[in-house]
């Protein structure tokens, strides 16, 4: 399977309140994958973050409909990465007057779709 880079289009969510570790996991599975294929499987798979890359891929494969006058059914997965955001640093009270810092991470989440060549 042929992937034609040069009509790609992508999406960006940042600041998903979420650990890139996490979303990684998902974005894993559908990379390389086709765009019907990618929405069944994050439809039934039981992450959270499932729900932060479907709203994300179907803005991608949006984009390419709209901005390239691309056919949905011909988009595969290029590219799908999540990179670390700012990290929410928050204190929890401990004994004797001492804090313990609790981080809560954030994810930048990237998805490009480009049309698969047909030979």
């Amino acid at each position: 399977m042929a992937i034609d880079t040069t009509n790609q289009a992508k999406a960006i969510a940042k600041y998903i309140r979420m650990s890139p570790y996490k979303v990684r996991r998902v974005l894993d599975q559908i990379r390389g994958r086709q765009y019907r294929e990618a929405l069944i499987i994050l439809e039934f798979m039981p992450y959270k973050a499932c729900e932060p890359v479907l709203k994300v891929l179907r803005s991608a494969v949006a984009n390419a409909e709209h901005n390239l006058g691309i056919d949905p059914a011909t988009l595969v997965v290029s590219q799908a990465f999540a990179d670390g955001g700012p990290v929410l640093k928050r204190y929890r009270p401990r004994a004797q007057g001492r804090a313990y810092q609790i981080r809560k991470p954030t994810c930048h989440i990237t998805v490009a779709v480009a049309p698969e060549v047909t030979e």
